[in-house]
């Protein structure tokens, strides 16, 4: 794949669910290609130091343990960001978390809650914490990962689903209120991409091949096919773009 330069040299990116998948491709290709400044969060200090000693870019990178969907975490995060190196211009929403859950009416509200707090709810208090520096700087982007599982329910992706759905529709909510301030806010929805995280449905042959059948570029989505869009949306160039979201799909939801 042809790396494009999107002029994002010194600015400051906050990654949240950064320590592997597309987080850490996301902050592999700022700290080598563009010369950003990468503030990467996690749930486990294990895999934090993992990624800190894999991408191994010295003072340009702060990884800081954190469970976003908790206030007192997320304020943390940010003031850490911005004692580190003076501004946040970029926020990407990029945690994610599922429990097979085949029947969400059967899942019962702990489960329901968990999803629910670690999607969404942390995605709101990670922007709300964003938006507020955004602000006095006069300038910012907030880009969330969402999926094409917010637009079509899938067998043990219920409640992934409906908090899919919600970051899409608090998407276009902060893009409106946030616009007066300079701040764009946008959304990348993947079809399944080859990470970790949905391991359990295409290290399956079977489930694979199902997969693939309704992806009309025949193939699953790598980290890298999402890293490109994702940064166009950082980038200058899409500072005229906001509230949208941007499936990167294959062609999947065409069928």
């Amino acid at each position: 794949m042809v790396q494009l330069c999107y002029g994002l040299s010194g600015r400051v990116f906050v990654i949240t669910g950064g320590s592997r998948g597309i987080g850490l491709a996301l902050a592999r290709r700022l700290l080598d290609n563009e010369g950003a400044k990468v503030v990467l969060c996690a749930r486990k200090q294990e895999g934090l130091d993992r990624a800190a000693a894999d991408l191994d870019a010295g003072g340009n990178l702060v990884v800081l343990p954190a469970h976003i969907a908790r206030e007192e975490d997320v304020a943390t995060l940010f003031r850490r960001a911005r004692e580190t190196f003076g501004r946040v211009d970029v926020l990407i929403n990029n945690v994610g978390m599922n429990l097979m859950t085949p029947s969400t009416a059967a899942a019962g509200p702990a489960t329901w809650q968990k999803i629910i707090d670690t999607n969404l709810n942390g995605t709101y208090l990670c922007s709300c914490s964003a938006a507020q520096i955004m602000k006095e700087q006069g300038r910012g982007k907030i880009v969330n990962i969402s999926s094409i599982a917010a637009r079509r329910a899938a067998p043990g992706m219920g409640i992934y689903s409906v908090a899919k759905a919600g970051i899409e529709s608090l998407t276009r909510v902060l893009a409106l209120e946030l616009a007066p301030d300079n701040i764009q806010v946008n959304a990348v929805a993947p079809s399944m991409v080859k990470t970790g995280f949905s391991m359990p449905f295409w290290s399956n042959p079977e489930v694979h091949e199902e997969i693939v059948r309704g992806i009309p570029l025949g193939r699953l989505a790598e980290p890298a096919d999402i890293v490109e869009p994702v940064l166009f949306l950082c980038s200058d160039g899409a500072s005229f773009i906001t509230g949208q979201v941007l499936n990167v799909d294959g062609g999947a939801t065409i069928l």
